[in-house]
């Protein structure tokens, strides 16, 4: 049900522009913690507990009001971060970028290849465009989507305070393909305290998105977060040590964090960082999960 709002919400401008003004409003009047045990009770399902949080999601409200800094900033910002990854582990680990700007209006096909990409905002989720013939592509929609993105506040209601503090534009990259044409598998690693405590591997999004979920070792875990599983466990990448060494020394300097890898023949690119996955409401189906991550994160006040 939380999805279907969630999808229908984004595909649908007039919701939009309906909502998100009260958004604006009542995170302007609302003090913040509350705000926050507002949205968790509705979406999580269960109170909010800050004084004492125990399960994942409780600790990633808990982490969007204390663990702030500049480099949460930049790390949350999908085009100042690459020079933050070229610096850590170098900038062959990058995928290759086109273009970016906040001028809509360098969005113009003569400008640009003629070999698949991808375009997104630097600033919020969702929204994404991929492309694989420019021809095929109303441009204007896209400029007019683009126009609305820039002017968002992806932060609005959720107190993902980081995004507030980017400056918006759109990161034109080049689209990885796999050997089949197909885009690759999307390797998200949980990072806790520094250590990879989870993998979710998402597939086929945009089209049927399924997701499954491992441990460290690569053993499958039978729940459900967000989105149902491939019961098709996930072959494990043939150069699984090398991601999890890189997710881990990205992972050092936060508590918490989600690094994105994909891994295209023996290559592996980064893709993103997330602080607050799923702005910490998703449930967990069986919810002792929710707790069994939380254990897993320890912040200053335990």
């Amino acid at each position: 049900m939380i999805n279907s709002i969630k999808k229908f919400y984004l595909s649908n401008k007039t919701a939009q522009a309906i909502i998100r003004p009260i958004l604006n409003f009542s995170s302007a009047l609302i003090p913040q913690d509350l705000l926050l045990k507002l949205r968790f009770r509705i979406l999580a399902g269960y109170a909010l507990d800050l004084d004492n949080p125990r399960s994942f999601n409780e600790k990633i409200q808990w982490l969007k009001l204390n663990d702030r800094s500049e480099l949460h900033i930049q790390c949350a910002d999908k085009y100042e971060v690459r020079s933050h990854i070229a610096k850590k582990i170098g900038e062959s680990y990058l995928i290759p970028l086109i273009l970016s700007s906040d001028d809509v209006e360098d969005l113009r096909p003569d400008s640009l290849p003629n070999y698949p990409i991808i375009i997104k905002s630097n600033h919020s989720s969702g929204g994404v465009y991929i492309i694989r013939n420019k021809s095929e592509i109303d441009w204007v929609k896209v400029k007019e989507d683009f126009k609305a993105q820039l002017s968002q506040n992806y932060g609005d209601g959720k107190v993902e305070w980081q995004y507030e503090q980017i400056k918006p534009r759109f990161v034109i990259e080049k689209l990885l393909l796999d050997e089949h044409n197909k885009i690759p598998s999307d390797y998200k690693f949980h990072c806790f305290n520094g250590k990879v405590g989870m993998i979710q591997v998402d597939m086929e999004r945009g089209v049927n998105h399924k997701r499954n979920l491992y441990d460290r070792e690569w053993n499958y875990l039978d729940f459900t977060w967000n989105y149902y599983p491939n019961r098709e466990p996930e072959i494990k990448p043939k150069n699984y040590d090398k991601m999890l060494e890189i997710a881990e020394i990205l992972a050092k300097d936060f508590l918490y964090v989600r690094v994105d890898l994909y891994t295209v023949g023996e290559n592996i690119y980064f893709g993103e960082m997330t602080f607050h996955p799923a702005s910490g409401f998703a449930r967990f189906v069986p919810q002792k999960w929710d707790y069994y991550f939380g254990d897993l994160l320890k912040l200053p006040t335990n």
